[in-house]
Formats: C-alpha cells, sequence, structure tokens
C-alpha cells in the first residue's frame, strides 16, 4: 500500500474541513446529498461518455498503480544484470539460457532470451523499444481517464451550483431562507472544485509517476542487455547502470562506478 498517497488524501480532507470549521461553520453545511450527486453523477457519466467500455475497465488497475506500491529492488536488478554479463564474457551468452529462465522481471528474461536465440542487436533493440511505447500508452492511457474526471468535476460543480440557484430564485417569497439556500447551492461547486484538485488530478500524476519510473527501469534492461549482447566488461555495465539511478541511489551507483572503472582499466 502507497501511503503518501493515502495519507495525501487525508490530510488534503482535514485540510478542508478543518478550515471550514475553524472559521464558524459546521459539517452537516457540507454534507449534500444532491449537490454529491450532481457532480459525482455527473462526472461519471462524462468519462463513460468520453472513453471505449474497455478502456473503464481498466480503472480498478489504474487506481491499484496510484495506492500500491511496486517492489522492484534496482539494486538487485542492477547486480543480477552484472552478473549475467560476466557469465556471458566468461562462458558465452547461450550460459544465460537456464540463468535466466526464473528471474522475475519479465522484461529483462525476454530480452536476454533474445539475445540467447541469436536476434541481431538492432532487431533486440527495435523489439524491446516497441514493449517500452506499449507499456507509455498503457500508464498514459490510465492517468487521461482521471485527468478526464479532473477536467469535468468543476464543470458539473457549476452546473449543479447554478441548479441550486435556480430552485433559490424560483422561491424569492420566502427570503429568510435565501441566505441559507444559496449556500447549499454553492456546495456542489465545492465538490467539483475538491474532487477535482485532491483526487482526480493527484491519481493521474501519480499514474504518470509510476510509468515514468517503470519506463526508467525498461530503459536500464535495455541499456543491460545490449551490453551483454556487445560483450561489454561487467564494469562497463555497472558504470552504464547507475546512470539510470536517481537520488541517493545514483550517488552510491557513482561511487561504486569510479572504483569499478579503476579496477576495470587495470583489467583492460
Amino acid at each position: 500500500m502507497d501511503i503518501a498517497t493515502i495519507i495525501g488524501i487525508i490530510i488534503g480532507l482535514a485540510a478542508l474541513v478543518g478550515g471550514f470549521l475553524w472559521e464558524g461553520g459546521e459539517v452537516a453545511g457540507l454534507m449534500q446529498l444532491t449537490a454529491a450527486l450532481i457532480v459525482f453523477g455527473g462526472t461519471f457519466a462524462a468519462v463513460m461518455i468520453s472513453f471505449p467500455l474497455r478502456r473503464l475497465k481498466t480503472i480498478p488497475r489504474a487506481l491499484k498503480l496510484a495506492f500500491t506500491t511496486t517492489n522492484t529492488n534496482t539494486e538487485q536488478l542492477i547486480e543480477d544484470i552484472v552478473d549475467m554479463s560476466t557469465t556471458a564474457r566468461r562462458e558465452g551468452v547461450l550460459s544465460l539460457e537456464n540463468k535466466i529462465i526464473n528471474h522475475s522481471d519479465a522484461y529483462l528474461r525476454e530480452g536476454i532470451q533474445l539475445v540467447v536465440d541469436g536476434t541481431d542487436r538492432e532487431m533486440v533493440k527495435q523489439i524491446m523499444e516497441y514493449e517500452m511505447d506499449a507499456v507509455e500508452q498503457k500508464y498514459d492511457s490510465y492517468a487521461k481517464i482521471f485527468e478526464s474526471a479532473g477536467g469535468y468535476a468543476p464543470t458539473m460543480g457549476i452546473i449543479g451550483t447554478v441548479m441550486g440557484l435556480i430552485h433559490v430564485l424560483g422561491s424569492l417569497t420566502e427570503p429568510t431562507a435565501l441566505g441559507p439556500a444559496i449556500a447549499l447551492a454553492f456546495t456542489a461547486t465545492l465538490y467539483g472544485v475538491a474532487s477535482a484538485n485532491l483526487i482526480f488530478l493527484p491519481i493521474a500524476s501519480k499514474i504518470k509517476a509510476r510509468g515514468e519510473d517503470d519506463i526508467s527501469r525498461m530503459e536500464m534492461i535495455l541499456e543491460g542487455v545490449l551490453s551483454i549482447q556487445n560483450g561489454d566488461h561487467p564494469m562497463l555495465v555497472r558504470r552504464k547502470m547507475g546512470s539510470f539511478q536517481t537520488d541517493i541511489h545514483s550517488e552510491m551507483s557513482s561511487s561504486s562506478a569510479s572504483a569499478s572503472t579503476s579496477f576495470m582499466e587495470n583489467d583492460l
């Protein structure tokens, strides 16, 4: 479970409701089923109209990406690739067939299998890039659904408010009830804007971030597979892999790569 996503939503809702209560508002004033029905029902309907059913069926998978964390161990993946490059230089690429068969990363398995099968370097690169493009499109497709919802929700909120005001203006015979009725009408706008900026659009951004991480991992694997096929020195492979890491992992890999490079130069 991705705690950051859940905590972020909770903090956001708490900030909005807390600020409202701080100014003397009442929680009951925010609970309007009619406004919720107009905003969320209208948003859901608009999304359904915008996308084919096969795309809508991917919403559970998209939500899973936003609310769960990936278990990819980049450090271990790099070690596996470097180990394979060492084996390939010593025993040949054919020796990798048994080594890769049970590996947890399907993209790495497919890439090494192409090399073992004697596929041309350019063809290996092309096939793996095609798969990478497909994954990128998948994440983009997931994110667009929530971006669309984030665009429709505020508009539905405005529609709900206008509908409420129409009802209010049709009941001017009771001036004392005018103020509360107008306040209730604007609750729909609050629902629309808040849901778009606190739920729909952030989820779309989280999905895109997941996609960027996955594509970065695939780019690293592609470079590793091509390096193994090219017969590069294992330490050079490690240096290439380290360039794909970020933040603290990048610093760790850089220091490791520097030490490895000196060893490689001496070895060569």
